[in-house]
């Protein structure tokens, strides 16, 4: 079940209705959207409601492999792109495709420009603006925004889940559905979202050095980073977005202002940012956003 976006979905039934399909689409906006969940659906109504798409010979699903999209994969898409159809139609998506680099672009770009048969290429990103300005331009982009609070809290209802759980889920995912599928799936998310953020709440009153020594912890073990950085960024988005809803509960957090709050958030970005798609150093770029803590 799809929470939200009921716009783009109508749109693209209809496209697989009228088989009336571009040759390439962008899935844009902020991550946790459920921009990949909208295109694995829309790729299973295209083959007629396939039930596994993963395993669909004319489907292809194209991922970042250490951090970033290679030519290689590419041009292994393109190959397999060219080749005959078993449904007169092939359908990929490319996934994180600001991962790709420079050549990887360059590449896909030749393909935009000479489109082969009957195909629908998927580009899903939360930084389009890293791709190349000549690609974007050959795309039909398809935006997406956070969901309302209201309807994360019916999908939830909807559930079973307590109105109690309901306004806790509401609160911490600020309208985003991936970040609600996430605690579905996983039991033990909430426990960890709970977790990481006593350690913030903590840390933003420790003294220096036991803030440089939670980032040595911390950089040693890099999914424990990746968990972290995204249960402070979604709280601190879910402060913004509520309008200080939650931070009134924080005494910590109570007087930071729209400003700091705003710089604290793009810190977490550009650290995740660097930390998965560099070679940056991470516990320097670490230190430096929990300094701002």
């Amino acid at each position: 079940m799809l929470i939200g976006h009921k716009k783009q979905w109508s749109m693209l039934k209809k496209l697989a209705e009228n088989k009336n399909f571009s040759h390439a689409y962008l899935f844009a906006g902020p991550e946790k959207l459920g921009k990949r969940t909208l295109a694995l659906e829309w790729a299973s109504l295209l083959f007629n409601n396939a039930k596994n798409i993963a395993n669909h010979p004319d489907f292809m699903l194209l991922e970042p492999v250490e951090k970033e999209i290679k030519i290689s994969q590419i041009r292994g898409l393109i190959q397999k792109m060219s080749l005959k159809s078993s449904s007169s139609l092939k359908v990929a998506i490319i996934d994180n495709a600001h991962a790709m680099n420079q050549e990887s672009q360059t590449a896909l770009l030749k393909t935009l420009e000479e489109p082969q048969g009957d195909s629908i290429l998927i580009l899903i990103s939360d930084k389009a603006h890293y791709l190349f300005s000549t690609i974007l331009s050959r795309v039909q982009t398809i935006r997406f925004n956070p969901v309302s609070d209201q309807e994360i809290s019916e999908y939830l209802s909807a559930k079973d889940f307590s109105p109690k759980e309901v306004k806790s889920f509401s609160c911490v995912c600020s309208g985003r559905p991936g970040i609600v599928m996430d605690f579905i799936a996983d039991k033990k998310a909430m426990e960890t979202f709970s977790k990481k953020l006593e350690e913030l709440r903590n840390l933003s009153k420790s003294m220096l050095y036991s803030r440089f020594q939670y980032v040595k912890d911390l950089s040693e073990e890099p999914s424990e980073t990746q968990k972290t950085l995204d249960v402070w960024l979604n709280y601190f988005r879910g402060i913004m977005l509520s309008r200080f809803s939650l931070a009134e509960k924080e005494e910590i957090f109570k007087n930071y202002s729209v400003g700091k709050i705003k710089n604290i958030i793009n810190l977490i970005q550009n650290t995740k940012l660097l930390l998965f798609q560099t070679n940056v150093n991470s516990r320097l770029a670490l230190e430096r956003l929990v300094m701002e803590i």
